[in-house]
């Protein structure tokens, strides 16, 4: 299959597909939630990082994350599964509920240079996010948000990937007003770009500089080329962040975008927009998505303590055993490029990074 066919299947889909066939959407099976429950007062005194599939036993549950794993990869590419009564537990019990799940799934990677596997989202207040994961200046001289720190305000997200095969999120509690996810198949803007757009739809199957800022920090460069669309055995993987994109170019050593390339990339979003569709999030929705076929955005959000409606969710990165095999040219971001191979999560630094 050349970058000039169209993509076929199930990841094909647009916001009005996904209203009328809810596929994506499964119940938690009463025998497994029965197991969870065990397994939480078996589990009391292990660290949520220490849970794994043996002290966390849930004996019937094999049948129903393969099915999980099978909409992720060969589906839709997401998943919101619900039944999960997150006010029956505390929030240490939740942790490890949410972990024995990602454990159950795949393998979590790490979502930082830190080291987190399991980062809690929600509004960290000004000036908190920038500290973590890092701030700059643009040409103008206004301050240059990387990434993870926009992740932890209450602002608007772009539609964007993050950088593993699935992104899982728990809903602890939702905002009183807005925190909605917007979803849309990059499969499906894949395919209108090469129809509308060819010569746009062409730039994007080539490299685009992109920078490691702040949560990417720990890679052996600093800045690196790769495509916003690569597709191998017929199958896609988009990865893309506008903001590492506008800050690569920032820097003085990296090549500047063409009037063409920017407008191709004002065009990814337009379509990812007009392709979407929303999703509130309620407390115990646990939303899955194949960062290869699914860029997700995020509204922005008031919360409101006093009520108790302060958005908080918890999210894992992971790898998942039935992923599929990426471009040899994607190695620079995800290592490992087999299918069914742990790859992705942020490389922990061990020596200082270059350009």
């Amino acid at each position: 299959m050349s970058s000039a066919d169209y993509l076929q299947g199930a990841c094909v889909w647009n916001g009005v597909d996904m209203y009328d066939n809810p596929r994506w959407v499964k119940d938690f099976p009463p025998a497994v939630l029965d197991e969870i429950d065990l397994a939480v007062g078996k589990s009391a005194g292990i660290a949520w990082a220490e849970i794994d599939r043996d002290n966390f036993p849930l004996p019937s549950s094999k049948a129903f994350f393969d099915d999980v794993r099978e909409e992720l990869e060969n589906g839709s590419g997401m998943v919101k599964i619900r039944g999960l009564d997150v006010g029956r537990y505390d929030h240490e019990q939740l942790r490890r509920i949410w972990y024995a799940l990602g454990r159950y799934l795949g393998t979590p990677m790490f979502q930082n240079r830190r080291g987190e596997l399991m980062r809690e989202i929600k509004d960290e207040g000004a000036g908190v996010g920038a500290k973590l994961y890092g701030a700059t200046v643009d040409a103008s001289g206004k301050e240059f948000l990387s990434s993870g720190a926009r992740t932890l305000s209450p602002g608007e997200l772009r539609f964007h990937t993050d950088r593993c095969d699935v992104v899982g999120l728990l809903c602890v509690r939702q905002a009183s007003v807005g925190g909605v996810s917007k979803l849309a198949s990059s499969a499906t803007v894949y395919n209108e770009m090469l129809k509308r757009r060819p010569d746009l739809h062409a730039l994007l199957c080539k490299p685009i500089p992109r920078s490691r800022f702040g949560e990417e920090a720990g890679g052996q460069y600093v800045t690196y080329d790769l495509p916003v669309f690569g597709v191998r055995d017929g199958k896609l993987t988009s990865h893309f962040s506008l903001t590492y994109i506008e800050n690569a170019q920032l820097l003085s050593n990296v090549r500047k975008l063409t009037d063409a390339e920017h407008e191709a990339l004002r065009m990814l979003l337009q379509l990812a927009q007009e392709q979407c569709f929303e999703m509130r999030f309620a407390p115990g929705d646990i939303q899955l998505l194949n960062n290869h076929i699914v860029y997700h955005g995020r509204t922005a959000f008031k919360d409101d303590v006093t009520t108790g409606q302060d958005r908080m969710l918890m999210r894992l990165w992971l790898s998942v055993p039935n992923s599929r095999a990426l471009p040899e040219d994607h190695a620079i971001l995800w290592g490992d490029v087999s299918g069914g191979m742990p790859h992705g999560g942020i490389a922990q630094p061990a020596t200082p990074c270059v350009t």
